[in-house]
């Protein structure tokens, strides 16, 4: 088996296109929009159903259950895709997730399932997820040129900032037209929209002496990590991103609740610093898709990394509404940045068979683990205040980009041209 990485057979299409005129790209795109938007109204409706069952406590235990699935079984989905392909994967799980929200839509409407049954709704989704996320983020690396892979990152950037300003509406919107089970039964219908789209991509196969005999699920696990631990971009790369989501999501998701709270800004204040995160990440995927590549690669994501980790603490510092949005802007932009270069980093320095189990590994921390820490981060909020809180993000980020530029080999890292 290698462990270095090999060159796709590229997928029937335009030679020559960039992926932003590829239909191929386009038609994928279009399928990870609708399932995007599906996701955000489906944890809308989630939520809406948990309050109304529950207590906020209660509520904020069921929306949160996805999570542990993920960080325990994520590594294996990474496994799985790798093993039957990321597209055959992605489509399996799509149609898992589209039936589970059928089945919560089915039963709000012949019941009133109490907080048990929506958490474990909440449970198997979060199983399915542990499968879908990594095949999902696999998939660009088959679908498209090595040379494209940092313009393809930026337009799915593109496409998850637009699915979060959609979601919001369109969830209530289904809340409001169909109750809660009417929330669900559109969150299902755009995830099933994505099923066509799908099954019209096409995938690049990988070359025959980079296709691996199937061993046990373990023996794969195992090869996969071996690979990440032999390969010097790799090895920093993954250790870096975990470092960056574990002090970023906590401050900037439930801490910047508690922010808004203390600062007496409300949740319209909220909002407009959560849309000058959108915007300033929106901006940095639109770069990315008008460029297609940024020179030294690496560094520029320890450099982003690093300012935003500066621009976190800072976050805690502001007292108005309108410093927070402008910070939060500089947040998603470097944010934005830095994890689009990371994502196309780790597709081009993965062996093609490894490209699950390595990006299952650079996404753990992120969907898995670090959801798991809001509760300390809420303990920590009481017991100290928030600026700590904000502080030790910062402080853990910061850590990240310590590796990302004190590794010679990641500083050193560039995109395929």
């Amino acid at each position: 088996m290698t462990t270095t990485p090999t060159k796709l057979a590229a997928p029937a299409g335009p030679v020559d296109a960039p992926a932003h005129r590829d239909p191929n790209v386009l038609r994928w795109l279009g399928a990870y929009a609708s399932s995007a938007i599906g996701d955000n109204v489906y944890y809308i409706a989630l939520s809406w159903a948990a309050v109304q069952s529950g207590t906020p406590a209660q509520a904020g235990l069921v929306t949160a259950a996805s999570a542990l699935p993920r960080a325990l079984l994520m590594l294996g989905g990474g496994v799985v895709a790798d093993r039957y392909g990321p597209r055959r994967t992605v489509l399996t799980s799509t149609a898992a997730r589209a039936a589970l929200v059928v089945t919560a839509a089915a039963l709000l409407l012949a019941t009133s399932p109490g907080l048990w049954v929506l958490g474990g709704v909440a449970l198997l989704f979060g199983v399915v997820d542990a499968v879908f996320l990594p095949a999902a983020g696999a998939l660009p690396a088959r679908i498209t040129r090595r040379d494209q892979l940092a313009r393809v990152q930026g337009m799915r950037g593109l496409v998850t900032r637009l699915a979060n300003v959609l979601g919001g509406p369109l969830g209530g919107l289904g809340v409001a037209v169909g109750g809660t089970a009417g929330a669900f039964g559109l969150a299902a219908l755009l995830v099933s929209v994505s099923l066509p789209l799908l099954l019209t991509v096409r995938v690049g196969s990988l070359p025959p002496d980079d296709t691996q005999a199937r061993s046990g699920a373990l023996a794969e696990l195992r090869d996969g990590l071996r690979h990440i631990h032999r390969n010097p971009v790799l090895r920093p790369l993954v250790l870096a991103a975990a470092l960056f989501d574990l002090g970023f999501v906590g401050p900037m998701n439930l801490g910047l609740t508690l922010l808004a709270q203390e600062r007496g800004w409300g949740s319209a204040g909220m909002g407009w610093v959560l849309a000058g995160f959108g915007t300033g990440a929106g901006a940095a995927s639109l770069l990315l898709t008008w460029r297609g590549r940024v020179p030294r690669a690496g560094a520029v994501a320890g450099v982003a990394n690093l300012l935003g980790a500066v621009a976190i603490g800072t976050l805690a510092q502001v007292t108005s509404v309108a410093a927070g949005t402008g910070v939060a802007l500089c947040i998603g932009l470097l944010a934005g940045l830095a994890g689009a270069l990371c994502g196309a980093l780790v597709q081009a320095a993965a062996g093609p068979a490894y490209v699950g189990r390595v990006t299952a590994a650079s996404t753990l921390v992120g969907f898995g683990v670090a959801p798991l820490t809001f509760p300390l981060v809420g303990w920590a909020a009481d017991v100290w205040g928030i600026r700590p809180v904000f502080a030790v993000g910062a402080a853990v980020c910061a850590l990240g980009s310590v590796v990302s530029l004190g590794t010679a080999s990641l500083r050193r890292a560039e995109l395929p041209r």
